[in-house]
């Protein structure tokens, strides 16, 4: 997980601009939150797993929070 951490980041920077969402490292575990969000993003077995639990208003908008996320998910497993 340490070689794909600043690409994370960085992915995170462009998908959520403006520091509406906020994320810190517990060791191997990326940690998320944003209003009305939380989540994780690990990696398993070689592949990257979020898991995220929205509540509102973050629920309302569940379709495009799970587009950008998968978006950075995507574009860090290729690079």
């Amino acid at each position: 997980m340490e070689e794909i951490r600043p690409a994370l980041d960085a992915r995170l920077k462009e998908e959520f601009p403006g520091g509406m969402l906020k994320w810190r490292w517990e060791g191997d575990v990326m940690h998320l939150s944003g209003p009305g969000a939380t989540a994780t993003i690990v990696l398993e077995d070689g592949r990257l797993v979020g898991r995220a639990h929205l509540k509102p208003p973050a629920s309302l908008m569940k379709p495009v929070i799970e587009q950008k996320i998968a978006n950075v998910m995507k574009k860090v497993a290729v690079t």
